[in-house]
């Protein structure tokens, strides 16, 4: 059951990121400019984060196997929409649908990993799951590459969204809510009752101090990946494309080898999750400041630094969603979810637009020819971001300990965050 909902967020993540590596190629079927070509990265970024808090809901009322069902039917016709669209507009919207579909998978998976697996493992299964997604994107930049040269655009798209069929075969076959039953069903709710499961969920401060855990670890990764990673090395630290290009890679590499770590240790250790992530934190912006206050260009060895550091932010903002599953009834477990799932995007789409107003704002009248101080500003606004989250994650902390230790103390319980 966890395989087949895994390959479904696996390749929900190769349609997120199979754009990457065809950037230029859309810019020439769709005659765009570089603004362009950039918004449908930053639409389907605001679409995934949009969607978090909906999907959340319909999944406490639907459950995860017919929610998962719409996402693989949504991305498939996203992704083939892509294919054949021939205008900016239509390809606009077809990625649309991809954010749509995607926005859908993730929580669902989670969702399903805390109904089927035991409550010791669902840390470990949580970072694996997570960890395992980076497949994805792994997948959509060689084969994608070679699709595209070889098979050309159409073909290579419309190729990419037939495994949706095959997915959705799978998932009806083997995919149950429970192992009890087919299909969960929550009880209807009319627009005040969803309003209040909202309100109740974000009320509990375990889902704001998951909430703000995902705000500020995986936003870094975001930010050199997705768009400024490339430039801010070429041109800023001064290493050579095929270096920069490898450094962008090594991110994924540790998200995939940091996540059973964390898994474990989060699993062993459940009272210092939110401890994990202070020092992953402190660890991502003491390697930052290394390399932006390195007179010159940083050593190798301090970019690599960064990029181990930055890697591990990704795996980290899993304990943000391993709090609301310890903090929540199960009937508010994938709203609770949707909520925290936002905060990560929401700062990702902050950070990306900060650096480059900041880019903008210091190199007036240059299209990219930024210079390495306008880079060190541009990049430093990271740290507000980091401050924010991490006094709030130190502030919520300690109302959660002090909730647990007040309901230990008059249930006689031993459950701990």
């Amino acid at each position: 059951m966890w395989g087949v909902a895994l390959a479904i967020y696996v390749v929900a993540v190769f349609h997120r990121t199979s754009l990457a590596v065809a950037g230029l190629a859309a810019t020439e079927r769709f005659d765009l400019t570089a603004s362009q070509l950039g918004t449908f990265t930053m639409l389907q970024l605001l679409v995934y984060a949009a969607m978090q808090i909906p999907v959340g809901l319909l999944i406490d009322r639907l459950g995860p196997r017919t929610v998962l069902t719409a996402s693989v039917i949504t991305v498939s016709l996203g992704q083939a929409g892509f294919a054949l669209a021939e205008s900016y507009p239509a390809a606009l919207a077809a990625r649309a649908l991809v954010g749509m579909g995607d926005a859908m998978t993730f929580i669902c998976v989670l969702r399903l990993v805390s109904t089927w697996f035991d409550q010791r493992r669902i840390p470990l299964i949580t970072q694996l799951t997570g960890s395992s997604g980076q497949i994805g994107a792994i997948a959509a930049a060689v084969p994608m590459t070679w699709a595209l040269t070889e098979l050309g655009w159409t073909t290579s798209y419309l190729v990419a969204a037939a495994i949706g069929p095959v997915l959705l075969a799978a998932l009806l076959l083997v995919v149950h809510d429970s192992p009890a039953r087919r299909h969960e069903r929550g009880h209807p709710m009319s627009r005040l009752q969803l309003v209040g499961s909202l309100r109740a969920s974000w009320s509990q401060p375990g889902t704001r101090l998951g909430f703000w855990v995902h705000f500020a670890t995986p936003f870094s990764a975001h930010v050199l990946v997705l768009l400024w990673g490339f430039p801010f090395l070429v041109v800023s630290e001064g290493v050579s494309e095929t270096t920069a290009g490898a450094l962008l890679s090594l991110i994924i590499v540790i998200v995939v080898l940091a996540g059973p770590v964390l898994g474990w240790l989060v699993g062993n250790h459940p009272w210092h999750r939110s401890t994990v992530a202070l020092a992953t934190i402190v660890a991502m912006a003491a390697t930052w400041a290394l390399v932006l206050a390195w007179p010159g260009d940083a050593p190798l060895w301090a970019l690599v630094l960064m990029i181990v550091a930055v890697g591990c932010g990704g795996p980290a903002s899993m304990i943000g969603f391993d709090v609301a599953r310890t903090s929540n009834p199960p009937a508010r477990l994938a709203s609770a979810t949707g909520i925290i799932n936002v905060a990560g995007f929401f700062a990702a789409v902050v950070a990306v637009f900060s650096v480059g107003a900041v880019l903008d704002l210091m190199t007036p009248g240059s299209s990219s020819d930024y210079p390495d101080s306008a880079w060190r500003v541009a990049m430093g606004v990271q740290f507000v971001l980091w401050g924010v989250g991490a006094l709030q994650i130190w502030r919520y902390r300690r109302i959660v300990r002090q909730t647990i230790g007040r309901d230990a103390v008059e249930s006689g319980s031993t459950m701990v965050l």
